[in-house]
């Protein structure tokens, strides 16, 4: 693209934000995106310059011999950006690099600067949100970069780098390939494996207590019994963990059942009284608005969004002009801010609803930094969400970004809490209450809670009108057994929080590294709680025997520190990157010297007390191991693998013994298929538990199997339900629109497909609670008729249509960059101008080959490419020599060559 001469170039990260920002600024501004980072350290062997293929550091990226310089280099992806950055450089007689506020967009700034080189003014325009009024602000408060920042950045870029690609190696020889080690992510995994290990050591305790409904003035309350002859009734909290059993220190009335139930019938028809009646008036205040953190935190209680689904959404409403900067510690709020949210107050509640005077906030995050205003809806006036236009992940996040804010300038919810004691012979039972005497800021917002079973803070618990003296009837006693609970795993909530209390890494950088840890094989999520898998303990252990400062919170939280000291000019970079990596105890050393010390037989090994058996790591994931004795008398190794679902807190002696049993003694039948006349069996493989028809033989290679759907249990399975899941896809009836309609059961679970003719499938995913057993047609078809979801969950916002001679059809999609298509695997974005409106199946068909063609798509070429011009077939003769050609000119690869490219993709991960 060519630019008139005399124009100022402002550069921002994405196409979003740039077609945002462009409506606010004169028209002899141009704005261009720079699509993330121009230039990093090398992601793998192809991307080091030829001059330093050689250098042994090339790998690592950072030359640890000469000041610990940086080799970075522009991925062959920006190369094209570069260029067109340059290009709109020429004639331009001023460049604002208008990047994010944070460390982060300082860096991509001052590696703009660095390409680029200038030979015009340079300047650095920051806001915090993307409208006409702070834009225009930015234009006149324009600075200079900020080199401590960006020293701040580069530090933090190294380090993860240093102790990413030095320990990741290590991790591959002594445990499994593929691995990786970072500076916050090897801490976050060992929270999750303490969490795990105390899971595993939890023993349950048993306990009963009494609950009776009682009845005043008809007015129906509910009573808890608290002390029998004057000694406290035990609770859930006066047993030890360790040992199942009350706490030596507790001096408290443990329940047997029989007591419980004796007691019961005792108190059924016995005279109850009021004995003591108390009211407590309290104030709640409301929270602040929301920082990184605490968003991710609400969103994930909330709307079960994960950290970096949080992220994502709220991006795009930044860059699209909704919110203000999505990466902030601050608390705080402008006057700007306040008036907006003290209007919303006014307008939408009345003005008892408004605190006496505006509320602020501190910040009392550890570390605080990053931009300098909480996160809140964008603008001088706050639109509410009704008037947005957001749908869907847009339109909840938004939202609850409003509520939070506008609620942090409404005045204090006043609250009486209740009390009343009951005397029922030698019982005492209490009874709890709430009532909301002024809701206050809870009409628009109450925090969630990670206890799933904890009331709202703005929930009323009403009780009759009671006083001292009063005889309440009692309706019913009920006697209740329970048994206490391990602690809790982690929820992406509790993670969050955990790692901000104790200071560890940056709220800005927490999506990336739970997504790391699930991606990389160290967790799982499901059922919104992370569970750690064998692997995260073997590597743990390997961590904690051997390098302890580095998944030392502690630690971690003061290398943190020094971060953000060095960010203030506090501390000097080079000295410290010496320090942590060079030396006697420098992390350098330590790995040389320890490499020799680990034995690789036991660190792949995890051993869990009480199992007959040990859990190894091994090449497609974990196995059970143990020695038995061989029908000629010999001891021989019994090798078992360990269903991928199967988790260390879950392996009991019981499981471990059946998967063993089932492996040298072959699996137990469930009965016979009473049409083929063949046992059923069920059986445990890596992927977790399958039936299968038969039994593999010359005859029968391949019999047929299926999956066990996520939520039924083994022990459970029913010969019936084992035939069903063998005789799936079922045939459920013809669609009002043509085509049959079946149930099977894939790869990602049970499904619905419906076959529309000429190859063409549509399917939908059947929700939890459907059977893909006992789905019906008319439930099919509702499910089919829901707008299809795409990649992170993504609503498309309309189907273009299938091209001819596709299998696929091509759907439109709002991400996070703008408008883009996609069929697949393939996506293409729209061309600046093209909207929802104006694009067509032959734009879209346009689009996506020239994505393939780029060689850039993942995946087969898209069938729209294929559909639109079929290839010429070439004669025999003609396919082999060029065939031979290309084997000519394409360059010859060794395996240790495949090795070490692949190594460097791999530790990529380990950036944090």
């Amino acid at each position: 693209m060519r630019w008139s001469v005399g124009h100022t170039l402002v550069i921002v990260e994405s196409p979003t934000k740039a077609r945002t920002i462009r409506g606010f600024l004169p028209k002899d501004f141009k704005v261009e995106a720079s699509m993330g980072h121009v230039r990093d350290l090398p992601n793998n062997a192809s991307e080091i310059p030829a001059a330093h293929k050689g250098e042994k550091w090339a790998n690592l990226g950072v030359n640890t011999a000469n000041a610990f310089e940086p080799l970075y280099v522009v991925p062959k992806d920006k190369k094209k950006v570069v260029k067109e950055l340059k290009d709109a450089l020429k004639g331009a007689d001023q460049l604002l690099l208008a990047t994010d506020e944070d460390r982060e967009g300082e860096s991509i700034s001052w590696h703009l600067l660095q390409l680029l080189s200038p030979k015009v003014p340079v300047k650095r325009m920051v806001f915090h949100e993307i409208t006409k009024e702070a834009i225009g602000r930015a234009l006149e408060q324009t600075r200079e970069l900020d080199m401590e920042l960006v020293h701040a950045q580069e530090t933090r870029r190294i380090l993860d780098r240093l102790v990413g690609y030095t320990l990741s190696p290590l991790l591959w020889k002594k445990v499994a390939w593929g691995l990786s080690a970072g500076r916050v992510q090897s801490v976050a995994v060992r929270l999750l494996v303490q969490r795990e290990r105390a899971r595993r050591a939890f023993k349950s305790g048993s306990y009963w207590d009494l609950k009776a409904r009682l009845e005043q003035a008809g007015g129906g309350f509910e009573a808890k019994l608290t002390h029998l002859k004057g000694e406290r009734i035990a609770g859930g909290s006066d047993f030890d963990e360790s040992t199942g059993a009350l706490k030596a220190s507790s001096k408290v009335k443990l329940l047997s059942e029989a007591e419980a139930k004796a007691l019961q019938a005792q108190l059924q028809a016995a005279p109850w009284s009021v004995a003591e009646v108390e009211e407590k008036p309290t104030v709640r205040k409301p929270v602040p608005p929301f920082t990184t953190s605490t968003l991710q935190q609400e969103a994930n209680r909330k709307l079960r969004l994960s950290a970096r689904d949080t992220m994502r959404t709220a991006q795009g409403l930044y860059e699209r002009g909704f919110i203000t900067y999505m990466r902030t510690d601050s608390v705080h709020l402008s006057d700007q801010a306040i008036n907006a949210a003290r209007s919303c107050v006014s307008a939408k509640y009345g003005k008892d609803y408004l605190s006496p005077a505006p509320r602020q906030f501190s910040t009392k995050a550890r570390n605080a930094q990053e931009a300098h205003e909480a996160i809140r809806p964008a603008g001088e006036a706050f639109r509410t969400p009704n008037e947005t236009g957001l749908k869907d992940k847009d339109l909840a996040l938004y939202e609850l970004i409003w509520k939070r804010t506008v609620a942090s300038q409404m005045a204090d919810a006043r609250l009486t809490m209740l009390s009343v004691e009951l005397k029922s012979g030698d019982a005492s039972f209490r009874a709890s209450g709430k009532r909301i005497d002024f809701a206050g800021f809870f009409r628009a917002y109450v925090e969630g809670s990670d206890d799933p079973d904890a009331a709202l803070e703005g929930q009323e618990v009403l009780l009759p009108a009671l006083k001292v003296g009063d005889s309440p009837a009692c309706k019913a006693v009920e006697a209740l057994g329970h048994q206490t609970q391990p602690p809790a795993r982690y929820s992406e909530a509790a993670l969050v929080k955990m790692l901000e209390k104790e200071g560890i890494g940056r709220p800005s950088t927490y999506a990336s590294i739970i997504g790391t840890i699930v991606d990389r094989g160290y967790a799982t999520l499901a059922n919104n709680a992370l569970t750690p898998s064998f692997t995260a303990f073997a590597v743990t252990a390997l961590l904690e025997e051997h390098f302890p400062d580095l998944v030392d919170t502690s630690f971690t939280a003061r290398m943190e520190n020094t971060l953000d000291e060095i960010s203030h000019g506090q501390v000097q970079w080079l000295p410290y990157l010496e320090s942590f990596y060079k030396g006697e105890k420098g992390l350098e050393t330590q790995v040389q010297q320890r490499e020799g010390d680990i034995d690789p037989g036991v660190s792949r090994t995890v051993e869990l007390e009480g199992l007959p058996c040990v859990v190894r790591i091994g090449r497609f994931g974990a196995y059970l191991e143990t020695k038995r004795v061989a029908d000629d008398g010999t001891e021989e190794l019994l090798k078992a693998t360990l269903p991928q679902e199967i988790t260390p807190a879950d392996l009991d002696a019981d499981k471990a013994e059946l998967i063993l049993r089932q492996k040298a003694d072959g699996p137990e039948s469930l009965g016979e298929d009473p049409e083929t006349g063949d046992q059923v069996y069920l059986l445990f493989g890596q992927y977790g538990p399958y039936v299968q028809r038969g039994q593999v033989s010359d005859e029968t290679p391949k019999p047929k199997r299926a999956s066990l759907p996520k939520g039924v249990k083994p022990e459970e399975l029913s010969l019936e339900d084992a035939l069903g899941l063998l005789r799936l896809p079922r045939h459920l009836g013809e669609h009002p629109d043509g085509g049959k309609i079946e149930a099977g059961l894939g790869r990602f679970g049970p499904y619905v497909v419906h076959h529309k003719g000429k190859g063409e499938k549509d399917y939908r995913s059947l929700k939890a609670e459907d059977d893909v057993l006992m789905v019906g047609l008319s439930r099919a078809v509702e499910l089919l008729a829901m707008p299809k979801k795409g990649r992170g969950g993504r609503t498309a916002l309309k189907e273009l249509g299938t091209p001819e001679g596709a299998d696929e059809a091509i759907q439109l999609f709002d991400g996070p960059y703008g408008l883009y298509v996609k069929q697949g695997k393939v996506n293409a974005s729209l061309p600046e101008g093209t909207t929802a409106d104006t694009i067509t199946l032959e734009q879209a068909v346009e689009l996506l080959a020239a994505k393939a063609a780029t060689g850039k798509a993942k995946g087969r070429k898209p069938a729209a490419a294929a559909a639109k011009k079929p290839a010429a077939k070439k004669p025999a003769a003609a396919k082999t020599a060029a065939a031979k050609t290309a084997a000519a000119k394409k360059p010859t690869t060794t395996k240790t060559g495949r090795l070490r490219a692949s190594a460097v993709r791999v530790i990529k991960a380990a950036d944090r």
